[in-house]
């Protein structure tokens, strides 16, 4: 059936790469690999807090109240988290949906239109790609620069990216892989450039609770008082969807809610919510227990949030301890993970062969988040802390050997 005429948004490339055939063998012959890779927080270990399931247990989960948008205490649930952090959002300006991927498709439904393009950030997550091509959406890259050991937005790149047919930026705050975020300066760029081009800001913020350098969670999202950082949750200046979800606020990826934060001036605003209202209605994919659950499960996020912070730190600081004159440990503000420019002597992929099949650890190859020049690999610091300094270890000892 390999001629059966398929959509054409699905001719991926599905053959398996190097690495992971290196890592089915590595299994098949029963090596123990130690996974410097890991993204499920479920499987690393942190201790969730007692009374999370018993969330669940409700005679309201047998009952069916569909809302288009998300029933109204769960949006409130939602609206006061981000209270909390001295951000005010009005729970009529919030859509619940079950992923952030969800999220993505509901935005670039409302916004574009096929063949119309979205501007994407080079380095970042790959999913971008996978998501914007299944909704028939056209792919332009901008970069962010590390010059003198921080991150930057090239806003001269980005005038360069934009024609008539760009139709919203996304960017990720922090980003993923490099854990730069936003800063005020950039965001009153972005505000006046998007304005100007009358693109859209989508704002992917999984990650921005977990911010290394600032205070303890939940204690303000708008800029940190030791770094130059700022949500653009409630961004006004411009139209802006703020993503964020269970996944990484409570590092619950299996309980499938996620959600919308709309801001904007309030015209363009108001159009939006009413469009998406109508997406939302078509789908209705958020489940009732989840939102009932949600009011008691965001109350325990600084708990989870600050055992996480202290591994990611604990982690980063050994790394950064353990380098030798080999390794570059490139600069990081928030997120899970750090990323380490290694000499290029040989290739990505070839580096991550060698540490996977020689020293039986599993890291992430620069190119997989679209580093386009040098040699870099990803590490992921939620790995339990004697795991992690014993792969890292291996790595480091190899390194040192060049």
């Amino acid at each position: 059936m390999d001629k059966f005429p398929f959509a054409r948004r699905t001719d991926w490339q599905q053959e398996t790469n190097a690495l992971n055939k290196a890592l089915e063998e590595l299994g098949a012959r029963g090596v123990d690999i130690l996974d410097l890779t890991a993204s499920n927080p479920t499987s690393c270990g942190f201790s969730y807090p007692e009374g999370m399931l018993s969330a669940l247990n409700s005679l309201d989960n047998l009952e069916y109240h569909p809302d288009a948008c998300g029933a109204s205490p769960a949006r409130q649930a939602v609206a006061q988290y981000y209270s909390r952090q001295k951000v005010s959002l009005s729970p009529s300006d919030i859509v619940l949906t079950a992923s952030t991927s969800e999220a993505y498709s509901f935005l670039l439904r409302l916004l574009v239109n096929p063949g119309e393009k979205v501007l994407i950030p080079r380095p970042s997550y790959p999913l971008f790609q996978f998501l914007l091509e299944i909704n028939d959406v056209e792919v332009e890259h901008y970069p962010l620069v590390y010059e003198r050991g921080s991150w930057r937005l090239d806003c001269q790149a980005l005038e360069r990216c934009v024609d008539d047919k760009t139709k919203a930026i996304i960017l990720v705050n922090p980003n993923n892989p490099t854990g730069s975020y936003i800063s005020r300066k950039e965001l009153d760029f972005l505000n006046e450039f998007c304005c100007k081009h009358q693109m859209a800001i989508i704002s992917d913020e999984v990650f921005f609770d977990y911010n290394l350098k600032g205070a303890d969670p939940l204690s303000s999202r708008g800029q940190s008082p030791s770094t130059d950082t700022v949500s653009l949750a409630g961004n006004r200046e411009a139209l802006t969807f703020v993503l964020g979800g269970l996944s990484k606020t409570l590092a619950l990826p299996q309980m499938k809610c996620a959600w919308i934060l709309a801001s904007g001036p309030n015209e363009i605003l108001q159009a939006s919510m009413s469009r998406l209202e109508i997406i939302a209605d078509t789908y209705l994919s958020v489940n009732t227990p989840v939102q009932n659950a949600l009011r008691v499960w965001l109350d325990h996020a600084p708990e989870i949030q600050r055992q996480i912070i202290s591994r990611v730190r604990e982690n980063g600081q050994w790394l950064s301890t353990h380098l030798n004159d080999h390794t570059e440990l490139l600069s990081f503000q928030g997120g899970w993970y750090a990323t380490l420019r290694i000499p290029a002597i040989k290739s990505e992929e070839e580096w991550a062969l060698e540490f996977l099949q020689e020293d039986h650890v599993s890291v992430y190859p620069g190119y997989f988040f679209d580093f386009d020049s040098g040699a870099y690999i990803v590490l992921s610091l939620l790995t339990p802390v004697s795991t992690f300094q014993e792969a890292a270890g291996r790595m480091m000892k190899r390194l040192a050997k060049i």
